[in-house]
């Protein structure tokens, strides 16, 4: 009887292992392997579509906006304000003092729950509170009754 020896084991695995790799790079430039990689090429360009449609989609009706107020959209960090009947503005809903999400809009500013920052719906100014930079303007686009980010 033969005896397995651990040096023909670990031969045995290294072999195959080279098989392997051998027949993955023989394939390399097979006009059968670049056929079927070519339509792969071609669905990046149509996701992108998908992608436009998703940016045309609105963020909010008009009429959900108060006059003198405003709403925050915390997954697309955005606070949308209306200073004036028919204004629309936009701004970044990450406080600039450490980063928290504001919470509310009332009394005409953009309140962070976290320190007390509060920021003037009109420009986003620091009305009051520890932070020292105002709330970065968004641009938005209003067709007809939607609100969306442009």
């Amino acid at each position: 009887m033969t005896e397995t020896t651990r040096r023909t084991v670990v031969l045995g695995a290294g072999g195959a292992g080279l098989a392997v790799v051998l027949t993955a790079c023989a394939s390399y430039g097979d006009p059968a392997t670049q056929a079927s990689a070519e339509p792969l090429a071609e669905e990046p360009s149509s996701a992108a579509p998908k992608k436009k449609a998703k940016a045309a989609k609105a963020l909010a009706d008009t009429s959900d906006i108060p006059a003198g107020g405003g709403k925050v959209f915390e997954s697309q960090k955005v606070v949308v304000t209306q200073p004036q009947e028919g204004e629309f503005r936009a701004f970044s809903a990450v406080c600039t003092h450490q980063g928290c999400t504001v919470a509310t809009v009332s009394n005409g500013t953009i309140n962070c729950p976290c320190h007390g920052s509060k920021f003037d719906i009109a420009d986003g100014s620091v009305a009051g509170g520890p932070a020292g930079d105002p709330l970065p303007e968004k641009k938005i686009k209003v067709d007809g009754d939607k609100i969306m980010l442009a």
